[in-house]
């Protein structure tokens, strides 16, 4: 759990003037800084302690690793960070505006002003799309606008970026979103297709035409899989009075098959500021939802196309390189083994430079019983790992931007690196193998598990004895 904060205290100089808002992943706190004259900033801390999962630890990094990409108006400026060795924050620009949080409660609001709306949230989405991101959590309280007018996206802990690591497909296998704004595509784990955004965008427009959200709010997965071939009550049923142009687009992001959503935020935003233009079709003069026979066929077809990724970008260039997983044993006796895992690895990312590193270590949790996420010092355990981690990589000559660091929390090792080797399609595992014991040679080992079971090439690693030098055994 993070140290107990009080207005007045100062972090690398920036100084915490009144804390604004504390929710379930992050707090918010107003700060300063001498060297930065009036600037407004925000600082964001993640929150994390027994009681929370691993989610806000990784959409915290994710953050970190996109918003000091992003540039232009419709992000924060980024400002500072500091990551888990200290006191983790983000330091970022405070907007002046208002979110539209506020604005769901005068729903339904006229067609112009609901165009208008989503023609400054789109022209947000297609800069940031052009950045290489998708923002995956697009809602009302994560889009506020400059005082100039200008849409501005924020929270990017869920977002993916074309040119770095997936962290939370990675590590999750779950929807990950807000559920009312989550797309087909992203109910079955494919989070590389920007329409995404589009659909989301959608869900907030019908929003804004009706009063109501198109699919209610879901919370199970079972719930949210019904996105995948349900479609939603036209919103000129529950509002009249909205143009048949503006139903056209909403019904168009809220398409299931991406396919057929608006090909670019772009073009979204265009028709959105030339609605007496929009081109309509059938899905402008519907007045109810499809007939039973014809959500059966969808449901058939529905899975189907939101699996089919989009085309890859260019820019994903790194994704064609191989992927090296290092499993690293973190445990005090074993720091000889994780020194000769490093030398093996440099080895590796020499011959290998275009490589993405993902380091990972296990967590082992009780199979019954409970769990304290602490050390004898109050310390988060899952974040100390995190730290360890990092450690473990200095030295290594590799970018930044091509590592990735994942503690996985199981009561069983081996199938959680199997589990994850699997999910993050990696190429090539490099593990260390403990001393030979009688109970080892027994109950077997998990390095001996991977080999056996993995979907990829192993390369076993064994420390340097008193006389020998650290032994690698490749395994195909």
């Amino acid at each position: 759990m993070a140290r107990h904060l009080e207005p007045g205290q100062v972090i690398d100089g920036f100084r915490l003037e009144e804390r604004l808002h504390r929710g379930g992943m992050a707090v918010l706190w107003r700060v300063t800084h001498p060297d930065r004259g009036d600037m407004r900033m925000i600082m964001k801390m993640p929150v994390f302690g027994y009681d929370e999962g691993a989610g806000a630890i990784v959409g915290f990094e994710v953050e970190q690793m996109i918003l000091p990409r992003l540039s232009g108006p419709h992000a924060p400026k980024f400002i500072a960070e500091a990551g888990f060795d200290t006191e983790p924050y983000i330091v970022m620009e405070r907007i002046a505006g208002a979110s539209l949080l506020p604005l769901i409660e005068e729903a339904p609001l006229e067609t112009s002003r609901v165009a208008d709306i989503g023609a400054k949230v789109a022209a947000a989405l297609h800069d940031i799309h052009r950045q290489h991101v998708i923002h995956h959590d697009v809602k009302p309280s994560n889009v506020m606008f400059r005082e100039s007018g200008k849409a501005v996206l924020i929270d990017y802990g869920l977002s993916r970026h074309d040119q770095l690591p997936d962290l939370l497909h990675e590590e999750f296998h779950l929807p990950l979103g807000t559920g009312p704004y989550i797309s087909p595509e992203q109910v079955v784990g494919n989070r590389a297709d920007p329409r995404s955004d589009l659909f989301a965008l959608g869900v907030m427009l019908y929003l804004f035409a009706t009063g109501e959200r198109p699919f209610g709010n879901p919370t199970r997965s079972s719930t949210l899989r019904r996105r995948l071939w349900r479609d939603p009550t036209p919103p000129r049923r529950r509002n009249p009075q909205l143009s048949a142009g503006m139903q056209e687009l909403i019904m168009q992001c809220l398409e299931i098959d991406s396919n057929l959503r608006p090909a670019t935020a772009g073009q979204l935003a265009f028709d959105l500021t030339h609605l007496d233009q929009v081109a309509l079709t059938a899905r402008a003069e519907r007045m109810k939802r499809d007939d039973f026979v014809s959500v059966a066929r969808r449901r058939f077809r529905a899975i189907a196309a939101a699996k089919r990724p989009a085309p890859r970008p260019v820019s994903q260039h790194l994704a064609a390189a191989p992927i090296v997983m290092a499993a690293i044993d973190l445990a005090p006796e074993m720091e000889p083994l994780a020194d000769a895992l490093r030398t093996i690895v440099s080895r590796i990312l020499a011959i290998e430079p275009e490589a993405r590193l993902a380091c990972v270590n296990v967590l082992k949790t009780s199979r019954l019983g409970i769990d304290f996420g602490e050390d004898e010092h109050g310390r988060n355990l899952h974040v100390q790992r995190l730290v360890e981690l990092k450690h473990w990589t200095h030295g290594l000559k590799i970018a930044p931007e091509r590592v990735t660091y994942t503690v996985l929390e199981s009561p069983d090792p081996p199938a959680a690196l199997l589990d994850y080797a699997r999910n993050a399609h990696v190429d090539h595992i490099v593990i260390g193998a403990r001393g030979a014991s009688a109970v080892r040679r027994y109950l077997g080992s998990v390095s001996s598990q991977i080999v056996a079971e993995a979907p990829c090439n192993v390369t076993v690693v064994r420390a340097r004895s008193a006389n020998d030098a650290e032994a690698a055994e490749n395994v195909t």
